[in-house]
């Protein structure tokens, strides 16, 4: 993959306005343990689940290392950072060494230290990615989140990380978009974003608690899916563009938004495996070609009846139409029972090839 985005926890110490998922929040005592646990249960199974060759080849052939990001929640908070963010990336290490993905980490930043940097980088994190800079995070609007930013340069400074932009950034104060690094530059690097027009997401996606304040201003035309986190190419594992979503048990999915239910769960089988049964699908295959609409189309879901499912009345009272909201409502008609039918019939065939290769004879 050229990307693998994976929620370690629901954990959080933020209660966003605009959070995509209702949870992501504050957990204390027996629920944080409980919470955290999910992660804790799961992250040795999904890390032997992904692939041994743990890179992709890009547009020009050449081979270069998976994108790991490792997010919340919020990795750093007492509770989460020892007992699960740490482990799992000391067990990345274990897993593949010197051949192991570039691991970029997503955090807040407001509760970042030194402590906290020396700690991820001494364990091979690449890229420290503070991703609060909008006015939806409390405390950090107006100029007050490039006050933060100015505290993380500082931070940053002993350890020479270097900053690196994102996106068409337009105040002077943001770094302006700089090359991807090298792959061979093991960095370190750290950048800034947040959900706005020029850093990441402006119109915000139809989820979590976006939708439920009524905050998304995304319209049919905003394809989330044939954007970078969305579901396009999620198929092609081995190629540029391919990625793919991860939730703390396990659960798989195409895209960062989340279809309506998740494509399977690599704490319990390998991913290949995963997406190779879903190859020659005609829903899976629209979704990978970032063309949502066409998922039906084979099965009698015109594109004409696609749109008219995706379009609903929001929590605001307004009529509001995406095509996130159409493959929701085509995920939850048809594909529920497909997708178990798909799951058995993979378990079976990994119970056959273990059950053939158990029986070879041993040299």
């Amino acid at each position: 993959m050229e990307a693998i985005y994976w929620v370690l926890t629901w954990a959080c110490h933020r209660r966003c306005k605009h959070c995509y998922d209702d949870r992501f929040r504050p957990y204390v005592r027996e629920d944080l343990t409980r919470v955290v646990g999910e992660g804790q249960s799961a992250y040795r199974n999904i890390i032997a689940n992904l692939p041994d060759d743990i890179s992709y080849v890009d547009a020009s052939g050449a081979r270069k290392r998976t994108l790991m990001v490792l997010a919340g929640g919020e990795v750093l908070i007492d509770g989460v950072r020892e007992e699960l963010f740490y482990p799992v990336l000391e067990e990345i290490a274990r897993r593949w060494g010197d051949r192991g993905p570039h691991i970029s980490v997503q955090t807040t930043g407001d509760i970042l230290t030194s402590d906290h940097i020396e700690g991820m980088l001494s364990r091979g994190v690449r890229t420290i990615a503070i991703a609060s800079i909008d006015d939806f995070h409390a405390g950090l609007e107006g100029d007050r989140k490039f006050a933060l930013m100015e505290h993380v340069r500082g931070l940053m400074a002993p350890f020479g990380a270097r900053e690196v932009g994102l996106g068409g950034a337009r105040d002077p104060r943001l770094k302006a978009p700089t090359p991807r690094p090298a792959d061979d530059d093991r960095g370190p690097f750290f950048l800034f974003f947040g959900a706005q027009p020029d850093l990441w997401i402006g119109e915000l996606w139809p989820r979590g608690r976006a939708w439920a304040n009524g905050l998304s201003e995304a319209t049919y035309e905003t394809n989330f899916c044939a954007r970078w986190s969305g579901g396009k190419n999620f198929l092609n594992y081995g190629r540029a563009g391919s990625e793919v979503a991860l939730e703390p048990g396990g659960s798989v999915y195409p895209c960062c938004l989340k279809t309506k239910a998740p494509l399977g769960s690599v704490a319990e089988e390998r991913l290949i495996d995963i997406l190779d049964s879903l190859k020659g699908h005609p829903a899976f295959e629209a979704i990978n070609a970032g063309d949502p609409e066409a998922m039906g189309v084979s099965a009698g879901w015109s594109r004409e009846a696609y749109r008219d499912a995706s379009t609903v009345t929001d929590p605001k009272g307004r009529n509001f139409a995406n095509v996130c909201i159409g493959c929701d409502a085509y995920f939850a008609a048809h594909l529920g029972d497909e997708l178990a039918a798909i799951r058995a019939r993979r378990l079976a065939a990994v119970k056959a090839r273990d059950a053939k290769l158990s029986s070879l004879p041993s040299v």
